[in-house]
């Protein structure tokens, strides 16, 4: 179990990383902010899982290996924009962003309902659900915050939904698929449907359809 979490959530961390630092280019923040936004986004819903479930202290502080992939990915993005890479291509970037976000929301919705059934919550669905949303959710919702911006997840495309749904798929197929196929399942599901919302502009019903967020 471990093995293939820790895989799942090194990629997903990198991924997360990348979207966070992007936004803190866009706010034309320093090397420091940008790597700062990267930590928060990749690490901030793992810990508050782990807070949650009582983990003490969360793995970001035990495992120095997701902190420093998230600087690492971070330093990077900060390095293409120094070199001007960024600002030739942004609308690949805009896609880039898009991508890595999706890949980290399925990812950590799957880890974080993987870790809340082997931690024997299994039989609670609503906590295993719950737990996979906020894993998926909630760097990013701390690095709105910080940045000050209105949390993604409450204004754009199918957010948090697309990581209910993941949540749910990977509780309901655990005991029928096993661990690694339910947590594939949900990745793809998630993955798919932040995809397919982003491509035809699915956005749940406002109170004010139209004019600026």
């Amino acid at each position: 179990m471990h093995f293939f979490v820790l895989l799942m959530e090194l990629a997903g961390t990198a991924a997360f990383a990348v979207s966070g630092a992007m936004l803190g280019i866009r706010k034309r923040m320093d090397i420091f902010g940008i790597c700062i936004m990267g930590l928060v986004t990749a690490c901030g819903g793992g810990m508050l899982r782990d807070l949650f479930l009582g983990i003490l202290p969360p793995a970001m502080f035990r495992e120095p290996v997701y902190a420093a992939t998230a600087v690492c990915a971070s330093l990077l993005l900060f390095l293409a924009a120094k070199k001007g890479i960024i600002g030739e291509r942004e609308a690949l970037f805009e896609r880039l962003t898009l991508v890595a976000d999706s890949i980290g929301l399925g990812i950590f919705t799957a880890s974080g309902a993987a870790i809340t059934i082997h931690s024997g919550y299994g039989s609670n669905f609503f906590f295993c659900v719950f737990l996979g949303t906020v894993t998926g959710v909630g760097g990013g919702v701390i690095r709105d915050t910080l940045a000050g911006t209105p949390p993604y997840i409450f204004v754009k495309h199918i957010y948090a939904c697309a990581s209910i749904a993941g949540a749910m798929l990977c509780t309901f197929c655990w005991s029928r698929l096993g661990q690694n196929r339910s947590m594939i399942v949900c990745f793809l599901a998630v993955f798919a449907t932040r995809l397919l919302a982003a491509k035809y502009r699915l956005s749940l019903p406002k109170a004010v359809p139209s004019g600026p967020v």
